[in-house]
């Protein structure tokens, strides 16, 4: 029997997840869309892992979870693990490329970037205010132009003169590029454009101030556009690395982490129970807070957003 380890990430717009065996190689992958409900994403993501490895033995026996819902799944499929983006991103990228400095991650709806040092973070920055410099910004105006997004990156490689588009915001883009189209400028060099404004808002803001060094390496969904690699590579006058497994790092970085945890008994037939989030507002003390509450099949799993034991007071009233 192969012991594996399950790692999920779960972001706002898309959910990840891999299995690996000891030696960190990676037995199943997945990556779908969250659509707003990363409960049923992950149900979904655990179908894929499982018929990937059904007809192999293995046992998964330890958990982790990373991303923005990380709490919520972690407490859903008993995580011995819950680690913020940043160290399971770095966990995750050192373990394929172990002499990497500098790491631009660009998702759905957020950035980031981390500095490194000899295997260790000594430095990071993520943007989560503006979305000119992520996929779903880049997904929008494909739609606008009418173009599938998975070929804006071979569009923008044929551009010759690559449109000027205002990279400070989500609104001065969109309106930098209907003018462009108003006056006549190819689609090709409006995407080529984009795709530079793209890695110039994240320069200007997730990476300002940061000193990045080589080797430096693209990844999140965006580093899958090779207009929006090939852009970095010019502004930075450097070469970048892409790996084919960089939008699932955050998911094997937590794996890899799992590995230290204490093992458990997991079974796929948590794709079957049904879960449900509630929140609760305590008033007992000015705090006021709002508790999230999960229960399955009815029973509380846990609770979590009280900042006293008021709170905790509030949950046993409703729950017991």
């Amino acid at each position: 029997m192969i012991k594996g380890y399950l790692g999920i990430d779960i972001g706002s717009i898309s959910t990840k997840g891999v299995i690996i065996d000891k030696n960190n190689h990676i037995l199943a992958t997945s990556y779908l869309w969250t659509k707003g409900n990363p409960i049923e994403a992950v149900k979904e993501v655990l179908k894929e892992l499982n018929n990937q490895i059904k007809n192999e033995d293995i046992k998964i026996v330890s958990v982790g979870t990373t991303g923005s819902a990380r709490k919520l799944i972690g407490t859903i499929l008993n995580a011995g693990i819950i680690k913020n983006e940043i160290t399971a991103h770095a966990i995750g990228t050192l373990s394929r490329h172990p002499d990497v400095k500098t790491i631009i991650e660009i998702g759905g709806q957020d950035s980031k970037i981390i500095l490194l040092k000899n295997g260790i973070v000594t430095d990071y920055a993520m943007n989560t205010l503006c979305a000119a410099g992520t996929g779903s910004f880049l997904s929008s105006q494909a739609k606008r132009l009418d173009v599938d997004v998975e070929d804006f990156g071979k569009m923008a490689l044929t551009s010759k003169n690559p449109a000027l588009i205002a990279a400070r915001c989500t609104v001065f883009a969109e309106s930098d590029l209907v003018h462009k189209i108003q006056v006549g400028y190819k689609k090709n060099d409006i995407i080529a454009g984009l795709c530079k404004s793209v890695a110039l808002n994240y320069l200007n803001n997730v990476g300002k101030g940061k000193k990045i060094e080589e080797p430096i390496i693209f990844q999140g969904g965006v580093s899958k556009n090779i207009g929006v690699k090939k852009a970095f590579e010019d502004i930075l006058n450097t070469k970048i690395i892409t790996d084919d497994c960089g939008h699932l790092m955050g998911a094997l970085g937590v794996a890899i982490l799992a590995q230290k945890e204490k093992e458990i008994n997991f079974s796929f037939d948590i794709i079957e129970e049904n879960f449900k989030t509630t929140s609760l507002n305590c008033s007992s003390c000015p705090n006021n807070c709002e508790i999230i509450c999960v229960q399955k099949e009815g029973k509380l799993l846990d609770s979590w957003g009280n900042r006293c034991e008021a709170g905790k007071k509030t949950v046993d009233k409703v729950y017991n």
